[in-house]
């Protein structure tokens, strides 16, 4: 089933051949892989169904000027098609930090995993403390108001604002108009110091998120966001954080135990690019560590990663790295 949310938003459902179920956290993502021209293609989407639907996941696009997958969906997917997915993956998601009381602020299609937690909250009466603050361009551009203002209306606890840059001159707008401030979010979320905080949308949305909490002081241990781009905004920033240098005239050796494959590479390759010299396709789509597509297990050796948050502390310990930001160094042995 595809679904038009806005002039340029459509939900995608998508069940499994076998009509299996599936299995996930309200606020994590997959990785859609599709062949363009002959040319594989891989791309992260957040679900924003609710794993308490598990026939089937629901995952939102926005069509992109620039963006050739999500063009491509828009364009050329239909009901029927198959489409291969990897996950689902990420740390992105209200089971992992529990509160009393959540603060939801997004930013255009940034409400996908927003979504799934507010219609996993829904399905299971959770009478959870909520705020909702969705930021739109125009009341044309929210995608699931109406929805948003049902469950909003079944639960008290729930509250849902919604900001818009430019209401329409010519029709009735009861919402907030303008961008989100300090001044606006007091007077939706008095209590905002009291709540978790869970943020997504496009990177300058955020980042004034970020700026407006931090000069008021907010506990940022409590703010958590979701994003598929970079959160290193300068050069400086991620030679703070490493210490490490790649010598680029040392040599390595990657070898793939279950597909008995072996490459030689230089220390400042990758894994990933290792192994798609060798002929073998690891999964990846952010390339810089963020996502977490790419994640396989070390058996043996050293690596040398540097990631954004693609991988926890936990799977670290157990031996997993990321593909796309492990250098190795001398030889080293991964499960794949």
């Amino acid at each position: 089933m595809v679904l038009q949310d806005t002039q340029d938003v459509k939900t995608f459902v998508f069940q499994t051949s076998d009509n299996s179920y599936f299995r996930y956290l309200p606020g994590q993502f997959i990785t859609l892989e599709v062949s363009i021209d002959g040319k594989k293609y891989q791309r992260c989407y957040t679900l924003a169904s609710s794993p308490s639907r598990p026939l089937c996941i629901w995952v939102t696009v926005k069509a992109l000027a620039d963006g050739k997958v999500s063009k491509w969906l828009h364009e050329n997917l239909s009901i029927g098609d198959k489409i291969k997915a990897y996950g689902p993956a990420g740390i992105f998601s209200l089971h992992n930090h529990l509160a009393d009381k959540y603060l939801f602020l997004s930013g255009g299609v940034g409400i996908t995993p927003l979504l799934s937690m507010a219609r996993w909250l829904f399905d299971f009466g959770q009478h959870t403390d909520v705020a909702f603050i969705h930021c739109a361009q125009t009341p044309a551009d929210i995608i699931a108001r109406a929805e948003l203002e049902a469950i909003s209306a079944r639960l008290p606890e729930f509250k849902v604002s919604l900001i818009c840059e430019r209401p329409n001159p010519y029709g009735s707008w009861t919402g907030y108009t303008g961008r989100i401030s300090h001044p606006m979010l007091e007077l939706i979320a008095p209590d905002y110091f009291e709540r978790e905080v869970f943020c997504c949308g496009p990177e300058p949305f955020m980042q004034a998120v970020r700026d407006m909490l931090n000069a008021a002081g907010f506990d940022m241990n409590r703010y958590h966001e979701e994003s598929f781009t970079t959160p290193v905004h300068n050069i400086s920033e991620a030679i703070e954080h490493d210490d490490v240098i790649i010598d680029d005239t040392q040599a390595a050796l990657v070898r793939f135990a279950s597909s008995e494959l072996s490459q030689r590479c230089r220390q400042s390759d990758t894994i990933l690019s290792a192994a798609s010299e060798a002929g073998l396709h690891i999964p990846s789509a952010c390339l810089f560590g963020v996502c977490g597509t790419c994640k396989v297990k070390k058996l043996s050796g050293e690596v040398h990663m540097v990631h954004s948050g693609g991988i926890t502390d936990d799977e670290i310990e157990e031996g997993y790295v990321l593909a796309c930001c492990s250098n190795p160094l001398g030889e080293v042995v991964v499960e794949y």
